[in-house]
Formats: C-alpha cells, structure tokens, sequence
C-alpha cells in the first residue's frame, strides 16, 4: 500500500522531496503551502495534491493531518513548532530540515507525547542530517575518540561576485547559521563558540578552501558524545574570502541585530544559481587497537538532471537524505516511537537506500574504510 505523506513547503526542496517520492511510485503525495502561487508552479512540474494550509493554523492543520501516516515540513524553521504540534494531537509522524536548536529542543518536548508508532525526527537534511549519520557511523569503529571534524559546503561551482558564494538555499537558514551561537565539545563537555570564528583553510582535490563555524550542524551529536569524545566541533565550507566579508556585515555593519535586513540585502544581492557542489568531509581520529588512528570521508555531489528535472546539489542532497529517513522509518530501521536522532540511522542502509544513494556521486576521496596511521 501507498503511504501518505503530506509535505509542508512548495519551495525549491519540498517540491524536489515531492518529485523523489511521486517518482518512488509508492508514495501518495500532497504538497501543502499558504502561498497558492508557490502551489501553482510547484504542480506545473509534479503532479501531485496540493491543498493551501496556513503553518500557523493548528486546528487547520490537525484537520488536513487526519488522512496521512507522515507529515514532512520544508518550510522554514519557524513554522516547525506549529507543524509538529499538530502532528502530534493527529497522531502521525512528524519529519524536518531544521537547523535551529530552540526548534529542536521545542519539538524534542512535544516526542515524550508520541504515541505507539508515533516518531519525532527533526533535522533530517544534510547538515544537519547527513553529516551527523556519517560522523556517528566513523565514530563507532573507535575504541577511544580524540577528535571529530565535521565540514560541509554548498557552494556555487563559478563564483563571481566578492562573496564568492550565491544562494542555494533557505536564506533564513543562512543568517540563522551565521549568528546564532554554535555548539562544540571541549575536553569532552559541551561548549558554545561563537560563529564566524574558528578560521581555517584546506584544501581538496586541489581546491583551497575556507571553514569556520555556524550554528546548528550538529544535531544532537554533542549531547549523545558528550563524556565519549574529547573534542568536536562543525564548520561551514566556502571559498577563501567569504568569512572576512561576511564578518564585516554581521558584526561591523551590526547586521546580526537587523536580521531581515540581512536577509534583504543578500536576497537582491545574490543570485541563486542552479550550478553548485555539496562538500562534506568528515575525520575522526582516536585510538584503535592501542594505535593512534585517522579515518576520513570526503564526497562532493554536483547539480544534475533527475526524473526530467535539472537540480541543484543542495537541493538533491537536502531532499534525498530526508527521502531516505522516511523509507528506513518505514523499513523499520529507526526506533518505533518518540524522539528519533541523525545518529540513530545506520550509514549503510542509508548509503543503499534508493534515495541515499545520491550521496554516493563523485567521492573525491572515500576513506571509511581504510585508515591512516599517525605516529603516536
């Protein structure tokens, strides 16, 4: 039987999480926004349901939630509270993107409520999301952990402008990584640090790149390593430059304190562009068999052409990692009831996965099963 999933969000991910799910064949889908508009354009390319829904409107939701098994939202971050409140009261399974922690605590609350076969899983994208279940995946073939670093980038593959970066994604997303405080372990405890700091450069596949830190990619993986690894921590990836000006505008310029300012400045500044790469690189280093060890992970996945539709990286990752969770949910791979974490799915049946499997184009360098010695 088809399951029934009501997706909240026409934008450019739900409607991508509609197209992976309408072309599985075995999910009946219906994509809900407030915005008619948004639902209009969004069913000119996939035809499934649409029905216009007010996030904000419980009762209007707990109704339109009567007749599904699971609710996904791709709305912004601050509609998830609303969403999953209703998911609750209509005993279906709530699903989200949400990089924002307060989100998560919110929702993490409402879990203790679940009924039997009811879940809870926020933070299903690609970071958070994919980078958590990587990282928890590397993690366990240690004995002991020293460090994790976690690194991730969705970036425009021609930057031209000064910021050398367009818009990929949400931008309430971006500012909200960019200011709000960041999560880390420290000697083992649980720190905040502040974001746009941590500067640092590397370089892959002889690309230089910059990284520092952004709130929210994280997940819940502090608390659930808290005691177990001494230190870990999450940066954004871009390209060397963007930091130093980003920087000016939040801090010097005080745009932190005018966010919908920002938000307007970088949304007629930027363009979008459909021609991007996802980075992610993950390194956990500890101690195995008494030697001091080194495994890495690095993959990029670029913009391509699915089910007759050109998608951009982010958006096929963010999509397909969320796509993913909602089939191993259904496989009975996940917990059965109440708050479910990233670090709870397993990296193989979601690397297998008929939507995981998008994470498994153009590894730059895939070393998670092999390991580099470092001398003690």
């Amino acid at each position: 039987m088809k399951r029934k999933v009501l997706i909240f969000g026409a934008g450019k991910v739900g409607t991508t999480i509609a197209h992976l799910l309408h072309h599985a064949q075995n999910y009946e889908v219906t994509l809900a926004d407030k915005s008619e508009q948004a639902l209009e354009r969004a069913v000119k390319t996939v035809p499934v349901k649409s029905v216009v829904l007010d996030a904000t409107d419980v009762g209007m939701m707990q109704e339109a939630f009567k007749d599904v098994d699971q609710v996904v939202s791709a709305g912004p971050y601050f509609v998830n509270k609303f969403i999953a409140e209703a998911a609750l009261h209509a005993g279906v399974s709530y699903f989200d993107l949400t990089e924002d922690r307060e989100t998560t605590a919110h929702i993490r609350e409402l879990a203790k409520q679940a009924k039997s076969g009811q879940v809870f899983m926020p933070q299903c994208g690609l970071a958070p999301g994919f980078i958590g279940i990587l990282a928890a995946d590397l993690a366990r073939g240690f004995d002991s952990i020293l460090d994790i670093k976690m690194r991730v980038g969705a970036l425009p593959q021609f930057p031209t402008n000064m910021l050398m970066y367009n818009l990929t994604w949400s931008t309430d997303g971006v500012v909200n990584e960019y200011i709000n405080p960041c999560e880390a372990l420290h000697d083992g405890k649980i720190v905040e640090m502040q974001a746009l700091e941590g500067l640092e450069s590397f370089s892959l596949d002889g690309i230089t790149y910059e990284a520092f830190n952004t709130s929210g990619g994280l997940g819940t993986l502090c608390e659930t390593l808290e005691g177990k690894v001494q230190r870990l921590d999450y940066k954004s990836v871009r390209y060397p430059g963007h930091r130093y000006l980003m920087q000016f505008l939040i801090r010097d310029l005080r745009l932190s304190e005018r966010r919908e300012m920002l938000k307007d400045i970088l949304e007629n500044a930027l363009p979008i562009t459909p021609q991007d790469v996802v980075l992610t690189f993950c390194t956990v280093t500890g101690y195995k068999d008494g030697r001091l060890t080194q495994v890495s992970d690095a993959r990029k996945i670029y913009d391509q052409m699915v089910h007759g539709e050109h998608w951009s990286a982010i958006q096929l990752t963010t999509a397909a990692s969320l796509c993913a969770v909602l089939d191993l949910h259904a496989e009975d791979f996940l917990p059965e009831q109440g708050f479910v974490r990233q670090e709870d799915v397993p990296l193989k049946p979601f690397l297998e996965n008929r939507f995981g499997r998008y994470y498994q184009v153009e590894q730059v360098e895939h070393l998670a099963n092999s390991a580099r010695i470092v001398p003690a």
